[in-house]
């Protein structure tokens, strides 16, 4: 195993060196990545430094060991925090307990006892990676969220987020035997509201209906054909392989008896929408669809039966539409894509009018359908028409439905690419955006000691974890040192400019504490603010 990192926290520096001196840190399994002053120092090394275990005293100025661990706790549950106090009390233990303190551990200690309670967290921090990598433990783990898996699994099949690619693996992974049918279909079974009736027994425990439904459900398919069942938002969900040996009336007939058994033998009213049959598997997003547009006429055709929409619906046999994966897919593409991942996408919608057999008038429907879904992602995006179709102004053409199909491709993908440029130029403007934003509101609130990421984020509404990193990653420093750098030019100003006191002016920079105050100033430009101040201001701020 590599060395566990370390940090040390104690305001006294000779402390913290002895220590460091003493030990045979690599011996123990540790590398000392880095020491702090105090808490408050310790916090803000905590992200950069990142260590497993933190050694600190209990007592410090500023912020004492037990406050530095509770801030620990908030944000690093997992990390290791080792307490040294001078004090037998009590109350500080019992709070080190409370805080799920690693040790608590009295001084003096002398090398010897040290090195035992840091190969003791040594061994702790070993045996918590072997588990967590642990094969056994881990093929139970995955063998205990199977059923999860593949409930999430087979929702995004029928929702077509899942990736095409990955359809055959994760069926042969999750042990789904539907493939290398002749065709598949989907169904949908919705469950009646139930009213709770003397003498009924489900009736007065409806949380196990579902269930019961879905285990006759699969009890009566497993005869006929394979299947694969699981809950979706619409209701338990089926995919029907349909084999040789199976036909669509056989299993019409099926899914109209097991209404009737669920009637039966269940007491309970169940209806299923049966979609159009599909060809491929990775067309079951649409047999899916339309078995939930069948459940939608139970209220024409009546409750208690299986409901097939090629009975509700002329069958369009060459109908040409764009649908709402595919709209889905194709702004996805654009808004996140490669150029490659964007023609691929555009060029597997326009082969579609190749291979269908329908009338003129449905190959302009096609083709607006697609522009709409462009255009209406310039819209949410505020882009100019004009600039993303070039300077020829084509999608007059487009929107008209004129153009034709065969040149349908070559027309939007220049103008898909420019979307995705535009779109990725607008994201970044709005990260810099926001980061103004946060440098304008800290400028404007650092007089305030409660001031957080957490405040200013809610101000922003973002997530504090990607404001950190988005910050970080363009200012080139942490929030907490930017916001300690505004505070101390202000610091500075006010010394060169007024005769407050340092206390005041501790205040008006956001500090609560002199003494601290002091500290951190003293850290920064070397001297303490009224030694700075004595110099008239020739200590030159172009330290920063």
């Amino acid at each position: 195993m590599s060395l566990y990192r370390i940090m040390l926290v104690d305001d006294e520096e000779e402390v913290r060196k002895a220590i460091i001196r003493k030990m045979d840190w690599e011996k123990l399994g540790f590398q000392v990545a880095g020491d702090a002053e105090n808490g408050e120092d310790a916090l803000e090394k905590l992200e950069q430094l990142e260590p497993d275990v933190v050694i600190t005293d209990i007592r410090m100025p500023y912020m004492d060991g037990l406050t530095l661990t509770a801030r620990i706790r908030e944000k690093h549950p997992s990390m290791k925090v080792l307490i040294f106090s001078g004090y037998d009390d009590f109350e500080y233990a019992k709070q080190a307990i409370k805080l799920n303190v690693t040790e608590y551990i009295l001084k003096p200690v002398n090398g010897q006892e040290l090195a035992e309670i840091l190969n003791r967290v040594r061994i702790s921090l070993d045996e918590e990676i072997e588990q967590r990598r642990n094969i056994d433990t881990l093929r139970e783990s995955y063998l205990g969220s199977l059923p999860i898996l593949r409930e999430l699994f087979l929702n995004d099949l029928v929702r077509r987020t899942t990736d095409v690619a990955r359809i055959v693996p994760k069926l042969r992974e999750y042990g789904i035997d539907i493939l290398d049918a002749r065709k598949w279909l989907a169904a949908v079974i919705h469950v009646e509201q139930l009213e709770r009736t003397e003498g009924k027994v489900l009736s007065m425990h409806q949380e196990l209906i579902p269930i019961s439904v879905r285990n006759l459900t699969k009890d009566h398919l497993k005869p006929y054909c394979r299947f694969a069942i699981f809950n979706s938002m619409e209701g338990i969900t089926v995919i029907l392989a349909v084999d040789e040996g199976n036909t669509q009336t056989g299993l019409m007939n099926l899914l109209n008896d097991i209404c009737k058994e669920s009637k039966r033998v269940l007491e309970v009213t169940i209806t299923v929408g049966v979609g159009h049959s599909c060809n491929t598997l990775q067309e079951i997003s649409r047999s899916y669809q339309t078995a939930v547009d069948a459940l939608g006429y139970r209220a024409i055709v009546g409750k208690g039966k299986a409901i097939y929409i090629n009975d509700m619906e002329p069958v369009a046999r060459g109908k040409l539409q764009l649908d709402a994966s595919d709209e889905e897919e194709l702004s996805s593409a654009i808004k996140f894509g490669t150029r490659e991942t964007i023609e691929s996408v555009v060029r597997k919608l326009a082969a579609r009018m190749e291979d269908a057999k329908v009338h003129a008038r449905q190959y302009q429907v096609y083709m607006l359908s697609v522009a709409n879904c462009i255009i209406k992602l310039m819209q949410q995006y505020d882009l100019d028409l004009d600039e993303m179709f070039g300077p020829d102004s084509q999608y007059g053409d487009v929107l008209e439905g004129t153009c034709q199909r065969e040149e349908f491709a070559d027309r939007i993908i220049p103008a898909a690419w420019r979307m995705n440029e535009a779109m990725g130029r607008e994201r970044d403007y709005t990260t810099r955006k926001v980061i103004q934003e946060a440098k304008e509101y800290i400028k404007e609130h650092y007089s305030n000691p409660e001031l957080s990421v957490e405040m200013l984020c809610r101000q922003l509404h973002m997530s504090p974890a990607y404001f950190s990193t988005v910050f970080k990653k363009e200012t080139g420093q942490t929030y907490v040192n930017y916001l300690t750098e505004v505070r101390l030019k202000k610091a500075v100003e006010l010394l060169n400019g007024t005769d407050d006191k340092t206390y005041l002016i501790a205040q008006k920079v956001g500090y609560q504490e002199q003494n601290y105050f002091s500290y951190v100033f003293k850290k920064r430009y070397g001297v303490s603010p009224t030694k700075y101040r004595g110099t008239q201001g020739t200590i030159q701020q172009g330290k920063d």
